[in-house]
């Protein structure tokens, strides 16, 4: 898994003319490459994370025992969205890519290509000496900080959770996970920035394995508390997965801190300091605030909804869950199409090509929101066939597959808004500027989620939590949406919701086709199979007929899958042919 994607382009600066011409198509290779080769790993990590579910599920059905460990879990998802996802990476890869700049410019200058240079500090090894150390520091600090306070965090993350001295003992368990996410994230931004894709990619899919490893191994003397042991080991695999790469991308021997070669006295020494600190305080500092405070609200709705779920029976928690995590797959498949046209974005907005970039925005909108409700009229059909197939066996009964099923239907209500939230905060943050219009949207959503999650829930249970959730963030949709026309983007919000209407009734008429074929056929698998080929064909041909936009690109993007398949099937088919008249 530490294997790079190949070769790598220099990082040096392309000659003028056509040195840099000449490049671009190998560049540009490159790069198609390594979007196949992360797409692969990403997906192959997400098929892990429902493999570790269900192996979680299996063992410990949906209790007070798996409210317990979903509740001290809470803290390293929020570090995973924080430390992996965003925050890591927007302050470290623009600061690592300006150092490698640097130092090609001084070796394009000095003719110096071995990197051995003496007269000056490196401007990498300088970055690293500056941020990793005292990096490390800060998360040793404050996972020892969450080791002690895990009474503390249980209260107040779950006041009223049945068995609160399960939850502690997990979540001390887990408290190492925030020095290890840390430290990943860092590598992580260190080898994107290095142009070293495979090992940031491989990252989750090593860390679902420790978690099932653990579990597996373990569950018989730990009981749930083998699952929180898990994070644990996965986290620390996240980094080892990383660093082979990590220590051979940068450079081999690293300057203790405060005693750096250099020429001109200790003068000379805090110039060659300078830009690597204020390379890692003042981009992070301008750009991280709006993008950390967008990212908690987001993920504070998980909080809400532990947090009022802990209030309900036990086994509450543990169905929000289970339904979220496979109710999410429509929106991770859709958030693909807009994580790779991003920098297309970001690079026509650089160039002050706003045309273009509406263009890019409304047409990503308009397929991200066509293979979500796609996904979503699979969900509501197809619910209770889902989770039966994927999570009924062990100690998971067929009253959790009911009462997931039912909340997950819920739940999916939601999904159109939290595909069209991730998508839409892109453009706002590809301005390279501080922007706090997503931070204070997703505030207002998330405000809402609370009131209405606080007033549905003693009357509604779970399904008003999911109520809540489904509606916070569709404000937050609209939110942006508009924000995006008036301030970034001038998307035609009309044409946009016209389109999304259109898609959603074909979503409908999905639902309906689909809830009636799986209700024919008995067993789970022939009805999910049925139900899902009649959601399929109902959604194609209800978009046609309505003109919703994108799908015509959908599908042809489908055929021109699917068309080399049915080529090779037929060639093998012929050739079998030829060999029997053969004989």
């Amino acid at each position: 898994m530490s294997q790079d994607t190949g070769p790598r382009p220099s990082a040096e600066p392309a000659p003028p003319g056509e040195g840099r011409n000449a490049a671009a198509p190998a560049l540009g290779r490159f790069l198609a490459r390594a979007a196949a080769l992360t797409a692969a790993l990403t997906a192959l990590g997400a098929l892990l994370g429902l493999v570790r579910d269900q192996t979680i599920a299996r063992l410990f059905g949906a209790g007070s025992e798996t409210d317990a460990f979903l509740i001290a879990w809470t803290v390293p998802e929020f570090a995973s969205t924080l430390l992996v996802e965003d925050a890591m990476a927007l302050v470290l890869v623009p600061a690592f890519s300006l150092a490698l700049s640097r130092r090609a410019a001084a070796a394009e200058q000095t003719g110096d290509r071995t990197g051995d240079r003496t007269a000056e500090p490196d401007p990498v090894r300088t970055l690293l000496a500056a941020t990793l150390p005292r990096l490390a520091a800060a998360l040793a600090a404050v996972a020892a900080l969450a080791l002690v306070c895990a009474p503390l965090l249980v209260r107040l993350l779950a006041p009223g959770l049945h068995d609160p001295e399960l939850a502690v003992q997990c979540t001390r368990l887990t408290a190492l996970s925030l020095f290890t996410f840390g430290i990943t994230g860092y590598f992580s931004a260190a080898l994107r920035a290095h142009r070293r894709f495979a090992p940031p990619a491989a990252v989750y899919t090593a860390y679902n394995l420790g978690i099932i490893g653990t579990v597996l191994a373990l569950h018989p003397v730990l009981g749930v508390r083998a699952a929180a042991a898990g994070v644990a080991v996965g986290s620390l695999l996240m980094v080892l997965v990383q660093l082979p790469s990590f220590l051979s991308a940068l450079p081999p021997r690293l300057p203790a801190l405060g005693r750096r070669r250099t020429t001109g006295g200790p003068r000379a020494a805090r110039r060659g300091r300078r830009p690597a600190v204020r390379t890692a305080g003042l981009v992070g500092l301008g750009l991280l605030a709006p993008v950390v405070l967008f990212a908690l609200s987001r993920q504070s709705q998980v909080l809400v909804e532990r947090f009022l779920g802990s209030t309900l029976p036990a086994g509450a928690i543990s169905h929000l869950n289970y339904a979220q995590k496979v109710a999410q797959m429509p929106m991770v498949l859709s958030l693909m199409v807009c994580t790779v046209t991003f920098p297309v974005v970001a690079r026509a907005m650089a160039d002050g090509r706003r045309e273009d970039a509406r263009r890019r925005v409304e047409g990503d909108l308009a397929l991200a929101a066509a293979i979500v409700l796609l996904g979503t009229a699979h969900v509501i059909a197809l619910a209770p066939q889902l989770i039966e197939i994927l999570f009924q066996r062990g100690a998971f009964t067929p009253a959790d597959t009911d009462a997931t099923a039912s909340v997950m239907r819920v739940y999916a209500l939601g999904l159109l808004g939290h595909t069209l939230v991730g998508a839409l905060a892109r453009p706002f943050f590809s301005a390279a500027r501080p922007t706090w219009y997503p931070a204070a949207a997703m505030a207002l959503g998330l405000l809402v989620t609370v009131v209405a999650g606080a007033l549905a829930a003693p009357h509604w249970g779970i399904h008003g939590i999911a109520a809540a959730n489904a509606l916070g963030i569709t404000g937050c949709a609209w939110l942006l949406l508009r924000g995006l026309a008036t301030r970034v983007v001038p998307v035609d919000v009309a044409a946009a919701v016209g389109g999304l209407a259109r898609l959603a009734v074909a979503a409908v008429a999905a639902t309906a086709a689909g809830t009636a074929v799986a209700a024919l056929l008995p067993s789970p698998w022939p009805a999910a199979a049925g139900g899902a080929l009649a959601v399929t064909v109902t959604f194609a041909v209800a978009a046609l007929l309505l003109r919703a936009p994108e799908v015509p690109r959908l599908l042809s993007t489908a055929g021109k899958a699917v068309a080399p398949l049915t080529k090779r099937a037929t060639k093998r088919a012929v050739e079998r042919k030829v060999r029997r008249h053969g004989r």
